[in-house]
């Protein structure tokens, strides 16, 4: 059992030699690389852009300091007493009206179930919560003063008077669709 260890020791020192050689066969392509990158540091030129001198920085004066400040309760105060007295045309008429049943719930609340025509005109059948409500065209709708203004078989069009980011008031379009039941 102790000469097969041995026995290997044999066989590396065997094939030694050939891995010297082959090594000393590398050596050669190693000093073809190493001429090929001297060669291309002679050649090739850097162009670097020189860099930009820093800007000159002037410091301001703060002169708003005793101005008023824009977030002040005293300027807001102001500029809600100003919207009182002037409120907007759009609104004016809605806030003078005595208010329907249906603009207690938003308008995510109804669902469009069906249509019918009466006297040749079309009247819209909605359903809030469990009660059916029937609606035509002039009727208000929904907690953005939302006025019915067409009822087709398949859609109610009204308009919503909404305040936009800069807290004007403007209308915009909004729409019912009728529902189908699932069975």
């Amino acid at each position: 059992m102790r000469r097969m260890p041995e026995f290997r020791c044999l066989r590396v020192l065997k094939g030694l030699p050939l891995v010297a050689l082959l090594l000393g066969g590398c050596s050669s392509g190693q000093d073809d690389l190493q001429s090929w990158i001297e060669q291309q540091r002679l050649e090739v030129k850097p162009s670097v852009k020189p860099i930009e001198p820093p800007k000159k920085f002037d410091p301001q004066t703060y002169d708003t300091a005793s101005a008023v400040e824009p977030f002040s309760r005293q300027k807001l105060l102001v500029a809600l007493k100003q919207d009182d007295r002037q409120p907007n045309s759009l609104l004016a008429g809605e806030l003078q009206r005595r208010r329907e049943p249906l603009e207690a719930y938003p308008l995510d609340n109804m669902t469009m179930v069906g249509s019918v025509v009466r006297q040749g005109q079309h009247q819209a059948l909605l359903k809030v919560d469990t009660l059916l409500y029937q609606v035509r065209v002039g009727n208000y709708l929904g907690q953005n003063y939302g006025r019915i203004t067409q009822i087709t078989e398949t859609e109610i069009s009204l308009r919503e008077i909404v305040q936009d980011g800069a807290g004007e008031w403007i209308e915009r379009p909004a729409s019912l669709q009728l529902q189908e039941q699932a069975r």
